[in-house]
């Protein structure tokens, strides 16, 4: 049986990097910082700025200086615009797909590595984890770019009043979040590729050495008139006299 670790190394990297990429896109689907709001009415938002993420707003006031004041940001809110609804669904299933392409990968490097006996499935292990990790990369891409078109639009939110937040800032800006997300995303549809431009999951193993050919003491085969196969014993062999 042939060995593909010493081919494999590039993959290993990538299902590496894939897992970091995969911490960075919880993180960023978790941070408040997508959008920077710049409001000028300083009476409650007292840093002049408030942080609009996927699922939250914050922003420091008067009343609680070295704390944020947030407000959770719900699906079924009438005020969320679309392109946070879709971020909050497309980057939970991120996430799963993320975890599911590590998974995958980390399969697909067990059969590379070592010595198992059916690899019937390995093609199967890299191109899965190669096509999540792709998949993974788009679903982050999509709510990441047009939340970053919005910001850019200096697009409004009509917040309700218990927000304390205009409806239109003074000005927008992104936040690291998406900063974040996009080297993310960028690092995970590296490693699809990587995954995918493997060659040797594209080649046949038909060079695995046949099995079976030579006993465990290296005896030579010989076959019997009858059809049946023995092995040369060395003893056994006498001679001729001339």
């Amino acid at each position: 049986m042939i060995y593909l670790a010493n081919t494999a190394h590039w993959q290993f990297l990538g299902l590496v990097a894939g897992f970091l990429a995969w911490i960075l896109i919880m993180t960023t689907n978790g941070m408040n910082e997508w959008r920077l709001w710049y409001v000028t009415d300083k009476s409650v938002v007292t840093s002049g700025v408030a942080w609009v993420g996927i699922w939250r707003v914050c922003f420091y006031s008067h009343t609680l200086p070295k704390f944020e004041n947030c407000q959770w940001i719900s699906i079924s809110d009438t005020f969320v615009p679309a392109e946070i609804s879709v971020a909050q669904v497309l980057m939970l299933l991120a996430v799963i797909c993320g975890l599911a392409g590590n998974i995958s990968a980390a399969l697909a490097m067990r059969m590379a590595y070592f010595s198992v006996e059916d690899r019937s499935n390995i093609r199967l292990a890299f191109v899965l984890a190669g096509t999540l990790y792709v998949f993974t990369a788009v679903l982050c891409l999509v709510p990441l770019g047009w939340n970053m078109s919005s910001v850019l639009n200096n697009s409004t939110i009509d917040f309700p009043p218990e927000f304390y937040l205009p409806e239109a800032p003074a000005s927008q800006q992104v936040g690291t979040a998406i900063g974040m997300g996009m080297v993310a995303s960028i690092m995970m549809l590296i490693c699809g590729l990587v995954f995918l431009c493997y060659q040797y999951v594209w080649q046949t193993l038909s060079s695995e050495a046949p099995r079976h050919t030579r006993d465990p003491l290296h005896g030579t085969w010989t076959e019997f008139p009858n059809g049946n196969q023995g092995i040369d014993n060395p003893t056994f062999q006498t001679e001729e006299v001339s």
